[in-house]
């Protein structure tokens, strides 16, 4: 086992892209047990029909509803699990493999995202990237400017061992 978590470890990305583009409302608050409340994701506040993407590449292993609420779960490539919740559509389902930031659902107005590494729920956030825009500078002369570049997506947990 602890071979297997090395090897995560080391085959894990960076930095995941952010599942949707809002703000956390409830950040991740791990149960003392398994039955003992908590929260094992984080939840989002987004605009009611917000695009949801995938936070890195890997298969769908369930599309579906539980308890009234739609859930998606993708096996990523590194080998941790995520779990979207509160979604008002998926627009992928099961086997379909998915590329980091290509669309997977749509949200309602709440939205949950959860990691897990084996059976054990995880924090999110130090492995959730932002964007970071280059400097760059500006004609002052009235010229059009070149195209900025595409941003730099980093995290907490980047060169970060465990």
């Amino acid at each position: 086992m602890i071979g297997v978590l090395a090897a995560v470890a080391v085959l894990a990305p960076a930095c995941y892209l952010p599942p949707v583009a809002s703000p956390v409302v409830d950040p991740f608050r791990a149960p003392a047990c398994a039955y003992c409340p908590g929260n094992r994701g984080l939840e989002y506040r987004p605009v009611p029909g917000s695009a949801v993407v995938a936070a890195s590449a890997g298969t769908v292993t369930f599309s579906g509803v539980v308890a009234g609420v739609r859930y998606l779960v993708i096996a990523q490539h590194d080998g941790r699990v995520a779990t979207y919740g509160y979604l008002a559509a998926a627009t992928v389902g099961p086997g379909a493999a998915v590329r980091a930031g290509a669309q997977v659902g749509v949200s309602t107005a709440r939205f949950y995202f959860g990691l897990r590494e084996g059976q054990r729920y995880i924090d999110p956030m130090p492995y959730l990237g932002k964007k970071r825009y280059r400097p760059r500078l500006i004609p002052t002369d009235g010229s059009l400017p070149r195209r900025a570049p595409p941003p730099i997506i980093s995290c907490a947990s980047a060169g970060r061992r465990r």
